[in-house]
């Protein structure tokens, strides 16, 4: 046994070492692409300027769109090249002091574009006030409208591509920063689960720091534990850390400051998170006026509102897919009881929303009386936390292997959202010996209704170790919205087909 143990740290150890140099590889690859940036889009928005003006003169002369063009008032395209290069300068300078090409990660794609729309307004009213004093009669008005609009949706259109194709190279760790969490208290955790959730903002954790010495000491999840805050300047150099982010409590100002000395001299970005309203961190609203940044309280997304919603939605969908699904469930139920003795349901106690307990269904994988067998299989728990499981169970049966890749063993729990006890979207509820065992934090994922699926459900299922699956759950409650609902049962849909990261 204990051989086998070595040997399975000596695995571990390897696959974390190539892990690391391919990590390593793309936070290469990576800072010299945001090298490049600076110039890259700039230029690109320039060229997309032009081209939208060479088709706007298009579209105005050759096509003659919406008027006719007489003759006399034609002008070749050669005619526009120092308009549209003016045209051209006049947004990219106004962009440019909006801000438009500093480093930004996150934020809604809606503030881009009517930074956009009002770079072009700038640029035609400005190029059209040129040609009225210069020629008033020589240059078309028209021209000018469609290039504003072409110009909007072209560097529009390039700005939501590019976050498209971002948010795959980041979550393949291409431009990704890497970040070290000072502190993991609750904002600490707050920090790490946002970036577990959205990897798509670019963030790789190579780990956290923290001097009580339960918490420094003790890995969350895929984050490790690195020690105390004295471990710091060593490891900003081991770990070749991009920005550190300091979570403690104000009354470590003294400390926060030596921190970000520290930072500075060794050419780091720190960054502070505020503590002071950390009982509703999920609920702090940022916002500036000329600079100087005010700080409140936002509506908590699980309103009643959007509880009467959730439930609405709960109803319709869980009632049309029995509907549906009758033939197919009746069909299984068929087969479970042909292929082996016991019931056809599964019935378990699990913990709902605020700790209520209630019975689960599920169709039958295992073979009659399993649980009984569970206590001599305890030692092949793959499991982390207080959870149990095991990817070759050999109580499962061989249909049961099947249904639960396919995750049919949990249709019948669409009963259980009908009758109110559980939601479409939400954590999954787990067994009250489980609940029993939890941390105090790890209870925020009571707070919510329990789900058939969820953020950890499509972000990795049973691959994921149970700390990163709370800090999923606890990051969807205190996110929610119909959208997001929406996002995860669509997500679902392919990551049940493949059969990943499901026994």
């Amino acid at each position: 046994m204990a051989q086998r143990s070595q040997s399975q740290r000596a695995s571990i150890q390897f696959e974390s070492e190539k892990v690391e140099k391919h990590a390593s590889a793309l936070w290469l690859l990576g800072n010299r692409l945001k090298r490049f940036g600076g110039v890259i889009w700039p230029a690109l928005d320039a060229a997309l300027i032009l081209i939208a003006s060479a088709l706007a003169w298009y579209l105005r002369y050759e096509v003659q769109l919406f008027r006719v063009v007489e003759s006399i008032f034609y002008n070749p395209l050669n005619e526009y090249y120092g308009l549209f290069g003016l045209l051209a300068i006049t947004i990219l300078f106004v962009l440019s002091v909006n801000g438009a090409y500093a480093p930004r990660r996150g934020g809604a794609l809606i503030p881009e574009l009517i930074r956009i729309f009002n770079a072009a307004l700038a640029g035609i009213v400005i190029v059209v006030a040129v040609t009225f004093g210069l020629r008033p009669l020589a240059y078309s008005r028209l021209l000018f409208f469609y290039d504003g609009v072409l110009i909007v949706l072209f560097l529009g259109l390039a700005r939501a591509i590019r976050r498209i194709v971002e948010a795959q190279l980041r979550q393949r760790g291409i431009g990704a920063q890497r970040v070290l969490i000072v502190g993991a208290g609750e904002v600490g955790r707050a920090v790490m689960r946002t970036m577990a959730a959205r990897t798509d903002l670019g963030y790789r954790i190579v780990g956290f720091v923290d001097d009580d010495p339960a918490r420094g000491n003790t890995d969350l999840g895929r984050f490790p534990a690195l020690g105390s805050l004295d471990n710091i300047e060593s490891l900003l150099n081991v770990e070749k850390v991009d920005e550190v982010i300091i979570t403690l409590p104000w009354l470590y100002q003294r400390k926060i400051t030596g921190l970000v000395n520290v930072c500075q001299r060794l050419g780091v970005r720190p960054r502070v998170v505020p503590d002071l309203l950390q009982p509703s961190l999920n609920q702090v609203d940022v916002d500036d006026i000329g600079g100087i940044p005010l700080i409140g309280i936002k509506e908590h997304t699980l309103s009643r509102s959007g509880l009467i919603i959730k439930r609405l939605m709960d109803i319709a969908v869980s009632a049309l897919g029995l509907i549906l699904a009758s033939p197919l469930l009746a069909l299984v139920a068929i087969l479970i009881k042909l292929e082996s003795r016991g019931p056809i349901l599964f019935r378990q106690t699990r913990v709902g929303q605020s700790g209520k307990p209630f019975t689960v269904y599920k169709f039958r994988t295992m073979r009659d009386n399993a649980e009984e067998h569970l206590a001599s299989l305890a030692n092949q728990n793959e499991a982390t936390g207080p959870l149990f499981k095991i990817k070759d169970d050999p109580r499962l049966t061989r249909l049961g292997r099947l249904f639960r890749r396919t995750s049919i063993d949990e249709f019948p729990q669409l009963i259980n959202i009908l009758r109110g006890e559980m939601s479409l979207v939400g954590p999954r509820p787990a067994l009250p010996g489980e609940v029993e065992k939890y941390e105090l934090w790890q209870r925020q994922r009571l707070e919510a209704p329990q789900g058939l699926t969820g953020l950890p459900q499509v972000s990795g299922r049973s691959d994921l170790t149970f700390d990163e699956a709370c800090l999923l759950d606890i990051y969807y409650i205190e996110n929610w919205s119909l959208s997001l609902d929406l996002t995860i049962l669509l997500r679902t849909i392919p990551q049940v087909l493949s059969g990943k990261g499901a026994y």
